[in-house]
């Protein structure tokens, strides 16, 4: 055959495999967020099977609310992405974040950014509580991936709105509950699923927290707001009131209208455990034992209480009994087992599992560093195959890798919602104060204290919606 024939077939094949491969980053972006959303185990060829090399474009990220856990997230994701925009309501406080990241363009306003920034590929959202959902709709419907700081939402409504449209526009998402990442909510599972300690039929989980003012009397000065603070903005879609330190900055989780309390803070951590390992999903009812509270009208209308206790009685499944769970907060510790040394103590956070045949503590609030109780029993067990798959890096790295199509998110929000839920669950009894609250799940409502729905779905103030 003609040397110059081979020649041209030769080209054009070569030029026909680089317009193949030559796909931009953001199509590249957007095509894997859709399988990733589809499926949880990832094609060879989008991975990087043999002779095959894995996508490796960086994301162009945004962080909004940078003056917290944001920064600490944004900083584990610039180690690998491009930080192309920074936004934040709060000028002077967040001045040095700022300066970190130069070639960011800096906000106060995410609409702002939104518009303005159509480089974007994925948002992390790190506010406060009441405008999480607000801000990650909005990212979404443009086709952003989002990374939403725990609590996911401030509201129920809120949850299934943003489950809803992830499925809808097909993004990657993540909540912020890192501790879903780690090993030791899966060797839980695994020890649980294993009978190391039975069927569990009690679980008690407890926090420290709050470490921030609660059961406290709403402010009634009204100095003026700093010239580098939106207060318009960082109020957000809650109702309007005076700006006052008492809010702003981090003290804001202690009042109703922009936190979630002592449960959203830790919750969506202490919890996560034991919903993952023992597929728990909305309880059948719930009711809150124990709440300080001064003077109602005064204190907790406005805010949480200082420390609370509430009890959760979830349904039989066909792979575990039912289930009574406990929920302690304010520095308030469950009773001592039967079963424990004399020498171990109650950790300030943590996890107890009570079995059939045994009990399972985990000393932390992100499930960690399990172990049977007592310490004879965990020495003398045949740990189990460990059979779910481990994440290596860390949970914002994980996102990022979902984002490529390189990983399935551990905590997206068609898992974060229902552990959401049963987190902002556990306020509506704390509302109720000592009554108990049925909760009708497929309609999202409080049959029996209708009065609790309002906080199921909460009224935005004039100009902002879903």
């Amino acid at each position: 055959m003609n040397k110059s024939i081979l020649g041209d077939k030769k080209m054009k094949k070569e030029n026909l495999t680089k317009q193949k491969h030559n796909i931009g980053r953001r199509e590249f972006v957007k095509g894997t967020a859709a399988t990733v959303a589809a499926f949880s185990v990832v094609p060879s060829h989008v991975l990087g099977g043999p002779g095959k090399t894995p996508p490796s474009d960086k994301l162009n990220i945004a962080a909004v609310g940078i003056g917290g856990k944001g920064q600490e997230n944004t900083q584990v994701v610039a180690q690998t992405e491009n930080v192309v925009a920074l936004c934040d309501v709060d000028q002077a406080l967040c001045a040095d974040i700022f300066k970190s990241y130069p070639k960011a363009k800096k906000y106060s306003d995410y609409r702002k950014m939104l518009e303005k920034n159509k480089d974007i590929d994925a948002v992390i959202i790190a506010t406060p509580d009441h405008s999480h959902a607000v801000i990650a709709i909005a990212a979404m419907e443009l086709g952003k991936h989002v990374y939403v700081q725990k609590p996911m939402t401030h509201s129920i409504y809120e949850c299934r709105r943003l489950k809803e449209a992830a499925a809808r526009y097909k993004v990657v998402t993540q909540m912020g509950n890192q501790g879903h990442s780690n090993e030791g909510c899966r060797l839980t599972k695994e020890w649980i699923a294993d009978g190391a300690i039975g069927a569990v039929r009690e679980v008690y989980c407890w926090t420290n927290r709050p470490i921030w003012p609660q059961g406290i009397r709403r402010p009634s000065e009204a100095p003026k707001v700093p010239d580098t603070l939106d207060w318009d903005l960082w109020i957000g879609p809650a109702k309007m009131r005076p700006y006052n330190p008492a809010y702003h900055p981090f003290k804001w989780r202690g009042w109703w209208d922009f936190g979630t309390g002592a449960f959203g803070d830790m919750g969506c951590h202490v919890l996560d455990t034991p919903y993952f390992a023992l597929g728990l999903d909305n309880p059948e009812s719930l009711n809150a034992s124990f709440v300080i509270e001064s003077d109602y009208e005064k204190t907790m209308k406005h805010t949480y209480p200082k420390a609370s206790i509430v009890h959760y009685k979830f349904g039989k499944k066909a792979n575990r009994p039912a289930v009574k769970l406990h929920w302690y907060d304010g520095g308030l510790l469950p009773p001592r087992p039967e079963g424990f040394e004399d020498a171990r103590q109650l950790p300030n956070n943590g996890v107890l599992y009570i079995g059939d045949k045994g009990l399972l503590l985990s000393p932390d609030e992100y499930g960690g560093s399990p172990r049977l109780v007592p310490e004879t029993k965990m020495r003398s067990y045949k740990l189990p195959a460990k059979t779910i798959p481990r994440i290596t890096v860390s949970h914002e790295q994980n996102w990022v890798q979902a984002c490529k199509g390189q990983a399935a998110a551990v905590s997206r929000f068609d898992y974060a919602t229902g552990l959401t839920e049963m987190v902002l669950l556990g306020n509506l009894a704390i509302k109720a104060r000592g009554e108990l609250v049925k909760w009708d799940k497929e309609n999202m409502t409080v049959t029996n204290h209708p009065e609790l729905n309002q906080y199921v779905k909460e009224q935005y103030r004039q100009g902002w919606s879903l």
